[in-house]
């Protein structure tokens, strides 16, 4: 038998210690709650994917009474980016969470469809995606969806 020691990077930074670049697309993901349709649960979430030319794309969770058509903030992001520039990929996705009660103070992290199409824009793009997490206490810097999803499922898995 042998054991498998698995090691995971997260860089935890305050706001102000972020680049001016950074903390423009968290102020994204941030302004991207807004737009979230979230009737049922009331949390917002919003996602902004900074793409290999500089452009923006933001997302936000839309829920729906028929749960659970809806559609989480991470992956409107990414799909809205691949259906508007299909041959950019994400450098970096950027996001935040609120309630009622205004942001929070941790960071959320995205759930596991999210971070499988995560893995996906990765894999696609031979790039890796930097993932910011936005809290007021605290922002998390990951610099890899494979570390969100170790031991992860991807294509060439199926092809060995």
């Amino acid at each position: 038998m042998r054991t498998l020691d698995l090691n995971i990077l997260i860089r935890e930074f305050v706001f102000e210690e972020m680049t001016e670049a950074d903390r423009q697309l968290l102020e994204q993901a941030k302004q991207a709650t807004d737009n979230a349709y979230a009737k049922y649960s009331n949390f917002y979430v919003g996602a902004a994917a900074l793409l290999d030319d500089g452009s923006v794309v933001i997302g936000s969770n839309q829920e729906n009474a028929a749960f659970p058509s809806g559609l989480c903030a991470e992956r409107s992001a990414i799909f809205a980016a691949q259906s508007h520039y299909p041959t950019k990929s994400v450098n970096t996705l950027a996001i935040a969470a609120r309630n009622e009660n205004g942001f929070l103070s941790n960071p959320i992290s995205p759930c596991g469809a999210c971070r499988q199409v995560m893995l996906e824009i990765e894999e696609r793009y031979k790039h890796p995606v930097r993932i910011l997490l936005y809290g007021t206490s605290r922002v998390f810097e990951i610099s890899s969806v494979k570390d969100l999803l170790p031991l992860s499922f991807v294509d060439a898995h199926m092809h060995e």
